[in-house]
């Protein structure tokens, strides 16, 4: 399995795990949606300095 495809799963579940639609994450808040912000921002980096 490459490495991109793993970030692609991870980022997938992420997105899946941001949405407060679940009843057990409702009181969560912003966490979910700024950790995927950050993976996001790093993925972003990673691709335009060519090391992903």
């Amino acid at each position: 399995m490459s490495l991109s495809l793993l970030l692609l799963i991870i980022v997938i579940l992420l997105l899946i795990g941001a949405v407060p639609a679940w009843p057990h994450s409702r009181s969560w808040g912003y966490a979910p949606s700024g950790i995927l912000g950050i993976v996001l921002v790093v993925v972003l980096i990673l691709l335009l300095t060519g090391r992903l």
